[in-house]
C-alpha cells in the first residue's frame, strides 16, 4: 500500500518513535514540581522548547506547546485580537486559509461587539497578491493571517512581502506554517506563528504557538500558570519531546529529501495530462512545496475515484465536493476558480520511492477511465447531432460530475453559436461548468436563478 496523503498526516518519524518511548520513562512527572522527577521532566521540556525554537527561528520564551495545531491557531488569533482591541476589530485572512483560521474568523464576526473580516482573494494558482493584502489594511486592522503554503494545492505564499506590508502598517501577521515548517523556517518579519507536529512526522496532539516579543497579546479563557498562560493544562511531555526531536531530524534531511520529492511530483505533474484526457493540474507550477501535486479529472465522481485508487493500493486525498459531507467544493478550489470534480491531491511523505510513483502513473489512467465509463461520460467517438440552436439540460437533483457530463454530451447537438442551458441545484456546478468551458474552449455566459435551482448558460464556440 502506498500512502500518498502526507499533507493530512505524515507517518511517524523513527526519531519521534524513539524519543516518545524514551520519554515515557523519564517525562511522566509534573515539570512544575521541584523534586527530582519533576526537575528531570522540566529539563526535557526545556530542551524540547529550545530545539523547537531553534527550528522556528525564535526565542525559546516566545514559543509554547499547545494540544494541537488547531488550538494554536484559535489561541493565536483570539489572543492577538484581544491584545489589540483598542486598535480595532478588523481581521484579514486569505480566501484559501486552513479551515481552523476561517473558523476563527467566523467566531470573531459572531462575537459580542461584532468583528469585521476581509478575505483577500487568490489567483488561479492559489497565491495572494501582496498588494491586495496591503490594500486591505485599515486603521482599525488588529491582525492579518496568511498561511506559508497551501495545504490542498501546495502553493507557497509570499509571506515576506505581506509581512513587510503589515509591518509598515503596524499590524501583526500570524502565519500558519503547518505545511511548511518541516521543510524550513518561514522567512520575513512575521509576528505570530502556528504549526502542528503530525504534519512533519511528529505525534498528533502537539502544536506550536509563537508570539514574538513586543506583540500585544492577551490570552483568552480561564488563566493557567502553564505555558505562559497561553496553553492551559498539563503538558503531554512525551509527545512534546518526540515532536521536537522529529522536527530537528526532518530538518536535517530536508534539503536532500525536498530535491528528491520535487522530481517525483514534477513527474506526476508533467505526465498525468498526457496519460489521462481532460485533466487540469492546479497550483503554482514552481513556487510550491516539494511533495504536493493536485489535479482534477473531468467527468469523474471524486469519491468513487478515491475508493478505486484505494483498492488499487494508493491512499490519496481530495478537495472534490463529491467526497465532502457538505456536498460543496473545497473552499480552496472555489477561491482559485479551478475544476473541483474528480479532484486528487497526492502528497508524498519522505521516503516515497520512484517505483511507487511509477506504479501510480500506471494505475491512474485505467482507474479514471473505468469511473468515467460507469458514469456514462462522453468519449471522443460520440456522434455529433445538430438538433437546434438551443438546448436545456435538466440536471436538478443530480450531484457532480453529472451536470458537467450531461453538458458535454449535448454541446455538439447545437450549432456553433448555439447555447446550452444547464439546470442544476448542485453547488459544485457553479465552479465546474465555467471550468469545463475554459478547458474545452467554450464560452460561459453566466448564471440565472430559477425556481428550483440555477441555470448555467453556455455558448458553443467551436
Amino acid at each position: 500500500m502506498a500512502y500518498f496523503d502526507a499533507a493530512s498526516a505524515a507517518p511517524l518519524h523513527p526519531v519521534a518513535r524513539q524519543a516518545l518511548l524514551a520519554s515515557l520513562d523519564e517525562g511522566w512527572a509534573d515539570p512544575a514540581r521541584l523534586y527530582r522527577e519533576g526537575r528531570r521532566a522540566r529539563l526535557l521540556l526545556d530542551a524540547a522548547r529550545e530545539a523547537a525554537a531553534e527550528a522556528v527561528g525564535c526565542r525559546a520564551d516566545e514559543l509554547v506547546f499547545t494540544p494541537s495545531g488547531t488550538r494554536a491557531v484559535h489561541s493565536g488569533v483570539a489572543g492577538a485580537l484581544a491584545g489589540r482591541r483598542r486598535v480595532g476589530r478588523h481581521l484579514i485572512v486569505s480566501a484559501v486559509e486552513h479551515s481552523s483560521v476561517l473558523h476563527a474568523a467566523e467566531a470573531h464576526e459572531a462575537s459580542d461587539g461584532g468583528g469585521s473580516v476581509t478575505q483577500v482573494p487568490v489567483d488561479r494558482t492559489g497565491a495572494v497578491d501582496p498588494a491586495a493584502y496591503a490594500a486591505a489594511l485599515r486603521e482599525d486592522t488588529a491582525l492579518a493571517c496568511l498561511q506559508s503554503a497551501n495545504h490542498e494545492v501546495g502553493t507557497e505564499q509570499p509571506v515576506a512581502e505581506v509581512a513587510e506590508a503589515c509591518r509598515t502598517a503596524g499590524v501583526p501577521l500570524l502565519v500558519d506554517a503547518a505545511q511548511s515548517l518541516g521543510w524550513g523556517r518561514v522567512e520575513g518579519g512575521w509576528s505570530l506563528l502556528t504549526a502542528s507536529a503530525h504534519k512533519w512526522g511528529g505525534p498528533s496532539g502537539v502544536g506550536l504557538l509563537v508570539v514574538r516579543k513586543g506583540v500585544r497579546y492577551a490570552p483568552q479563557g480561564p488563566g493557567d500558570e502553564r505555558e505562559s498562560g497561553r496553553a492551559p493544562g498539563f503538558e503531554n511531555l512525551p509527545a512534546i519531546v518526540a515532536a521536537a526531536a522529529s522536527l530537528r531530524a526532518v530538518r536535517a534531511e530536508a534539503a536532500a529529501e525536498a530535491a528528491r520529492l520535487r522530481e517525483l511530483t514534477e513527474r506526476i505533474r508533467s505526465r498525468v495530462p498526457g496519460l489521462v484526457p481532460d485533466v487540469e493540474v492546479v497550483g503554482d507550477p514552481s513556487r510550491r512545496l516539494p511533495g504536493i501535486v493536485t489535479f482534477s479529472c473531468l467527468y469523474v465522481d471524486g469519491e468513487t475515484l478515491l475508493h478505486e485508487l484505494d483498492r488499487a493500493g494508493f491512499s490519496v486525498s481530495s478537495g472534490s465536493s463529491c467526497t465532502s459531507s457538505t456536498l460543496t467544493p473545497s473552499h480552496v478550489l472555489r477561491a482559485m476558480g479551478v475544476l473541483s470534480e474528480g479532484n486528487v491531491r497526492v502528497s508524498l511523505p519522505p521516503g516515497t520511492t520512484a517505483e511507487d510513483v511509477e506504479r501510480f502513473l500506471e494505475v491512474l489512467p485505467g482507474t479514471v477511465a473505468a469511473v468515467r465509463e460507469k458514469l456514462g461520460a462522453p468519449t471522443a467517438t460520440d456522434t455529433v447531432r445538430v438538433a437546434g440552436p438551443d438546448l436545456v439540460v435538466d440536471a436538478l437533483g443530480r450531484r457532480c460530475p453529472v451536470p458537467v457530463i450531461e453538458l458535454a454530451k449535448v454541446i455538439g447537438d447545437v450549432p456553433v453559436g448555439g447555447t446550452v442551458r444547464v439546470l442544476s441545484d448542485d453547488e459544485a456546478a457553479r465552479l465546474d461548468i465555467p471550468a469545463w468551458c475554459e478547458m474545452r474552449g467554450q464560452e460561459y455566459l453566466g448564471e440565472e436563478e430559477t425556481e428550483k435551482g440555477t441555470a448555467y448558460l453556455v455558448r458553443r464556440t467551436r
